[in-house]
């Protein structure tokens, strides 16, 4: 629908490069250009009138023979309409169930024993004795004593002196004298020589040899043997036994009361509905202008504006929920829980061990050896000499002696003694004897010995043996078969259908009028030249 707009443009263009009289645009062609007052109205509003872009077929209905030249044009339009259909689907899932399996387990159940065992306590005794000691203590006895003590001191005394003492110091003269030095240079001469060098290379030679390998393989070798291997089974002993057990019954009691119960009923109430509001594309009149150029009239169209327009209602039918309230009386059951006791059988079983023999047969196997021989190709190398000889440049250096002198300065350094004194004052000391006293008071300590006497209390401790009983509590476990109902998961495949909404394509023509609007000419005078593009209908 949107390429609506160019039917006018290609109209124009055929008109113009066909170069054709005025009057040719109105002989059943659709024009635009140069209608005075004509309006262009599209389907839908907005200037589009295909939805798709499909084609679009203008037929001439009817044609007056008027003097503004009015037609109206029917137009067909094609739209592509997507229709809903529900179509059912199956597809395939796996559904998870459970199946309900007995199983028998064992259990340890564990069992309490009691026992007296006797054991033997030694019990300590204790019992308290008295003895005398004699031992000796040594007493110190403190004594104060005077004596004397002559001691001598070595007291210094010192005297100052003086000696004169004679030295010689060696002086240093110094003399400068030259002489002559003959001396010896080697200077190499250089001298190129040729020499024939005669040298052996080893030159591989191969040689292919054959020799036989003895060689030891394991062989296997399987002897078949028996023996005897003693199992225990446990064979299922099963017990019956009956126990008291108290369960409870629900029963139903019927009773009536009454309720109040929300109802209602459908009404069907008619509704009118406005009207959709849809846009148009209207063009304005144009006027016709002369061009003293081209020597004709020029028409120039009007501006398009967009209206809005309201489309008529519609008259619709709707339900509508009355509701309602009534009262009923209904009959309603409540359940009451009676205890009962019952007696249940069940079975104990009982794993009793038994012992059996069985012969198991087992195959060993032992490697043999066994010699073998194959034959082995080796590659013998050889190195043979071979003489070869090159010739060889050398240079020969040899050293020439030269005879050469210089002259060298020295210096000599003779020490000549001189005489010297010189007058030292030193100090001496002499040590000398004095003899001193003084007295010194001390104390001395005897120890005299002195005996004494004490009473010791002692503790003896004889273990004397007890008989004692006690009771030990000692738990074993034994073996105990039950049921167990488990539940067992399990995978079937389930077809389940399901609705799918489908869009279908459907393209659906209908028929649009259209009137245009042409008027004669109003030149001041004949046109002159061909028609151009700019004028439509021409002069």
């Amino acid at each position: 629908m949107k390429r609506l707009w160019m039917i006018p443009a290609l109209a124009i263009t055929a008109i113009a490069a066909g170069a054709k009289p005025a009057g040719a645009a109105y002989c059943g062609a659709i024009s635009y250009q140069g209608c005075c007052g004509g309006s262009v109205v599209s389907a839908d509003g907005d200037g589009d009138e295909s939805a798709d872009g499909g084609s679009v077929d203008a037929n001439v209905i009817s044609g007056e023979g008027s003097g503004d030249g009015c037609y109206t044009v029917m137009r067909t339009v094609r739209e592509t309409v997507y229709e809903r259909q529900q179509q059912t689907r199956y597809r395939t899932r796996m559904e998870r169930y459970y199946e309900d399996q007995v199983v028998t387990r064992t259990r340890m159940v564990p069992e309490t024993q009691t026992r007296e065992v006797q054991y033997t306590v030694m019990v300590p005794h204790v019992e308290q004795k008295t003895r005398e000691i004699n031992y000796t203590v040594m007493k110190p006895v403190y004594e104060t004593k005077t004596r004397v003590i002559n001691y001598t001191v070595q007291k210094p005394v010192y005297e100052q002196k003086q000696k004169t003492i004679n030295y010689t110091v060696m002086k240093p003269v110094y003399e400068q004298k030259q002489r002559v030095i003959n001396y010896t240079v080697q200077k190499p001469v250089y001298e190129t020589k040729t020499r024939e060098i005669n040298y052996t290379v080893m030159k591989p030679v191969y040689e292919t040899k054959t020799r036989e390998i003895k060689y030891t393989v394991m062989k296997p070798v399987y002897e078949q043997k028996q023996r005897e291997i003693k199992y225990t089974v446990y064979n299922k002993v099963l017990e019956n036994k009956v126990r008291t057990e108290n369960y409870t019954v629900t029963k139903p009691v019927k009773y009536t009361k009454t309720i109040q119960v929300a109802g209602g009923h459908w009404d069907t109430v008619t509704e009118e509905v406005p009207g959709p509001v849809i846009r148009r594309t209207v063009r304005e009149p144009g006027t016709w202008v002369y061009d003293p150029a081209t020597c004709r009239c020029v028409y120039c169209p009007g501006k398009c504006r967009v209206e809005c327009v309201q489309c008529p209602p519609k008259t619709v039918c709707k339900k509508v929920w009355v509701p309602t309230c009534e009262t009923k009386e209904i009959t309603c059951v409540k359940y009451v829980t009676e205890c009962c006791t019952r007696e249940v059988p069940y079975t104990v079983c009982k794993m009793v061990p038994e012992c059996k023999t069985k012969i198991c047969n087992y195959t060993v196997c032992k490697m043999v050896p066994e010699c073998r021989t194959k034959t082995c190709t080796y590659t013998v190398c050889k190195m043979v000499p071979e003489c070869r000889t090159k010739t060889c440049t050398y240079t020969v250096c040899r050293m020439v002696c030269e005879q050469r002198q210089k002259v060298c300065n020295y210096t000599v350094c003779k020490m000549v003694p001189e005489c010297r004194t010189k007058v030292c004052n030193y100090t001496v000391c002499r040590m000398e004897t004095e003899c001193r006293q003084k007295t010194c008071n001390y104390t001395v300590c005897k120890m005299v010995p002195e005996c004494r006497t004490k009473t010791v209390c002692y503790n003896v401790c004889k273990m004397v043996p007890e008989c004692r009983t006690k009771t030990v509590c000692t738990t074993v476990c034994r073996k105990e078969c039950y049921e167990e109902t488990i539940k067992v998961a399990k995978c079937r495949k389930v077809c389940e259908p399901y609705t799918v909404t489908v869009c279908v394509p459907k393209v659906v023509c209908r028929q649009v009028p259209v009137t245009v609007c042409c008027p004669k000419p109003c030149c001041p005078k004949p046109c002159c030249g061909p028609v151009s593009a700019s004028d439509a209908c021409g002069c």
